[in-house]
């Protein structure tokens, strides 16, 4: 208890007031939702299904969870033989879910900070398409749509994501070529170049649509489903003659390092892919490397 002044000049004893921190969370479920808000739709699909998976393996409420749980969870990932990067952001996402429990006062102790993630093998190399196999799988394609999407995958380095979500007031003359503006991961707007054949590739599609109409139309005139172009893009990969199991994000792979190989800047590359570090960047030239010290053995 302290004491105030009166006008009168004497103290007046006044009772503190406790400070009440309102709950953020009513539920291990309510703590989900808030945990994933404003994340993208993609990440928010595949961490609910991590949250789900976990809590369905341990059977507990999240308070009752301890780092033995977690760990057993972890093993049995490995039992199962799922692919070790999916076992890791799984585990990712519980860490992730535990650390934002506790900030919000919701769980009283962050039990899966101590967990150790699993060590990956870096795999890049192994999808990292070369530039002839590329440019096959677009000179083969024959339906336009399809032509530009994956001329405009493999020129701008985009996401899948990125590029569904695209619409006619994304793209901007410049000169005889053009641009795009995406707002990508991390909610960060980048504004790439295309060369102008690309440029003239897109125009092409537009046949006299609205500023706010998709780029690349579905047939029920909407955006292309995500799922859509995985398959155009694996149809493209076959059809090439390429046995991998080639997805969208092997062609921003294979801009990166193509850009690279060609003398592209690192700094140039790493702002028209959105890198937060220029050594995620820097992956594309530790996965296809110039030199080698092998090079100077006299084993030649």
């Amino acid at each position: 208890m302290h004491s105030t002044e009166n006008p009168d000049g004497g103290l007046v004893p006044v009772t503190p007031t406790a400070l009440v921190v309102p709950q953020q969370a009513e539920s291990d479920q309510h703590l989900i939702e808030l945990w994933l808000h404003g994340r993208s739709r993609h990440t928010q699909r595949a961490y609910r299904a991590d949250a789900e998976r976990f809590l369905g393996a341990v059977e507990k409420p999240l308070h009752r969870i301890t780092l033995g749980d977690i760990q057993q969870f972890a093993g049995q990932l490995a039992e199962a033989g799922l692919e070790p990067s999916s076992a890791y952001r799984s585990l990712s996402a519980v860490k992730s879910l535990f650390a934002f429990g506790h900030r919000l006062g919701y769980l009283a102790f962050d039990v899966a900070r101590p967990l150790r993630l699993p060590a990956l093998r870096e795999k890049l190399a192994e999808r990292i398409l070369e530039e002839t196999d590329v440019l096959r799988m677009i000179a083969l394609e024959n339906m336009p749509r399809n032509k530009a999407l994956l001329l405009t995958l493999y020129s701008g380095g985009f996401r899948v994501a990125e590029a569904c979500g695209l619409k006619w007031s994304d793209l901007q003359s410049r000169d005889t070529a053009g641009q795009i503006t995406v707002f990508g991961k991390g909610s960060k707007t980048r504004t790439i170049l295309v060369p102008q054949s690309v440029w003239n590739t897109l125009l092409s599609l537009r046949v006299d649509p609205p500023e706010h109409a998709p780029v690349f139309r579905s047939r029920k005139k909407g955006h292309l489903d995500e799922s859509m172009v995985w398959r155009i893009v694996r149809k493209a990969a076959k059809r090439a003659g390429i046995e991998k199991a080639v997805s969208c994000h092997w062609l921003r792979h294979a801009h990166a390092s193509h850009a690279l190989d060609r003398g592209a800047p690192i700094h140039l590359v790493q702002a028209t892919l959105g890198h937060a570090s220029i050594s995620t960047t820097g992956k594309y030239l530790h996965a296809r490397p110039s030199d080698s010290s092998a090079n100077y053995l006299p084993v030649g």
